[in-house]
């Protein structure tokens, strides 16, 4: 039987590697221990956000300097911006001029937001520097989809948020539940409050899948509701990974429609969902082809060392197929991981970063979607990358320590969010790097 394995996020970027390495191997040996007295609950599948396999070292990269200074600064105004309820808000959309982080009602898309960023930043609800911050917003959010109407496709009766408008009218599930996600990859199996986590995941799922229509596609889209479906998309990929009842045939129209935003024999991007903005079609296009483009990879190397297919043979329908996969399958995966390839490429260059010149939280959240895309495919010019947004970003952080948009979700307590989550993004490579070292044990 294959080793249990759990990860817990990286540390604080002020401890080392190798405290990371100490903490996430003490982590898998106490998890195991859970284990050995009978079967493990519904949702211990130990897997990270990435649903991968460890990373190698190599792509460790030590967080500059630089980066750290501006990473302390926002969470310093972030944890500041809690209002009383234990979340936080980004305010309506009808005043995006009001910067006040005190001066709208908590909603769950941004709450699920920051305790995603302050998990990355290696707290959980039990320890951490973020530990009593994080303790608030998770009851926050259990309260909020515990208590919402059980036909209901969103977990709060908030309408017209920065998030909603922009993003589409049930973003507040969708974030929801991958932080819900994330928080039990990084908790023992035998916590106590693992099934209600659970439970409401479970809710959080069955509310996306009956939202998700026959293209799917998620209901309610707004200004740019690609990247609510995209988000989505990834909360049910998250859910299905730590045991979630996620409905495989949903899970496959969500990455589908994601995909079908791009052609990548004709470079054609369709951006009627995304507000005619190329970079937040090709971003959702990115994340939800990286998972199935590196299983081509993957399933092809396999194949040449096992002497199927050809050393020298790219990547193809055929080759897959003499790898071992059926025709359907090789033609999934062969076409994400031409969508994807192609995609990434579109992301990152500047005619689409630059969009309309300035950034808004869309522009944050695209940005984050390529990295993680990167980073799932074990894509060697995620480096690349990460220099250049941290770069933007760090350069565009405002003197209080937080970041604001500048068009469309202005809000700062999001755009502080996302921001920190991409800043911080390579300290989920270091949980990866853990997680591979310690299932060779």
């Amino acid at each position: 039987m294959k080793k249990p394995i759990i990860i817990t996020l990286a540390l604080a970027a002020a401890f080392t590697g190798a405290t990371l390495l100490f903490s996430f191997r003490t982590a898998a040996t106490t998890h195991a221990t859970d284990l050995r007295n009978g079967t493990p609950p519904k949702g211990c599948v130990f897997k990270t956000i990435y649903e991968g396999e460890g990373l190698d070292p190599s792509f460790v990269l030590k967080t500059p300097a630089e980066v750290l200074t501006s990473e302390n600064r926002g969470y310093d105004w972030l944890t500041a911006a809690q209002n009383n309820d234990g979340g936080f808000a980004a305010g309506s959309h009808a005043h995006q001029e009001v910067m006040d982080p005190h001066a709208a009602p908590s909603d769950p898309a941004t709450t699920a937001m920051v305790s995603m960023a302050l998990l990355r930043a290696g707290s959980t609800v039990t320890e951490g520097r973020f530990a009593a911050v994080l303790t608030r917003t998770t009851e926050f959010l259990l309260t909020a989809i515990e208590t919402s109407p059980k036909d209901a496709l969103n977990i709060t009766p908030l309408t017209g948020t920065q998030i909603q408008v922009k993003l589409g009218g049930n973003i507040d599930v969708a974030l929801a539940a991958q932080y819900l996600s994330n928080l039990m990859g990084r908790m023992p199996c035998n916590d106590p409050k693992h099934d209600r986590w659970l439970n409401a995941l479970n809710i959080c799922t069955a509310k996306i899948q009956r939202s998700q229509t026959a293209n799917g596609s998620v209901q309610g889209s707004g200004w740019a509701g690609v990247l609510q479906s995209s988000f989505a998309a990834n909360a049910l990929e998250s859910a299905d990974h730590v045991g979630a009842d996620v409905d495989g045939k949903a899970l496959e129209q969500a990455r589908d429609f994601q995909k079908g935003n791009f052609d990548a024999n004709t470079g054609t991007v369709a951006t009627d969902a995304a507000a005619g903005v190329t970079l937040y079609a090709v971003s959702g296009s990115t994340r939800s082809s990286a998972k199935e483009a590196r299983q081509a990879e993957e399933v092809l190397e396999r194949a040449k060392k096992d002497g199927k297919v050809k050393a020298d043979a790219p990547v193809s329908s055929a080759a897959l197929e003499d790898a071992g996969l059926s025709r359907d399958e090789a033609e999934k995966v062969n076409t994400a991981y031409n969508v994807y390839h192609a995609a990434k490429v579109r992301a990152q260059s500047s005619e689409v970063l630059n969009g309309f010149g300035n950034n808004g939280g869309e522009e944050f959240m695209s940005f984050l979607q390529t990295g993680e895309s990167l980073i799932i495919n074990k894509d060697k010019s995620w480096r690349n990358w990460y220099d250049a947004t941290t770069a933007r970003l760090v350069g565009i952080q405002n003197n209080d320590g937080s970041w604001n948009g500048h068009h469309c979700i202005t809000s700062p307590v999001f755009c502080t969010a996302t921001a920190l989550l991409i800043l911080s993004v390579n300290n989920d490579i270091e949980a990866l790097v853990a997680q591979g070292a310690t299932a060779g044990k």
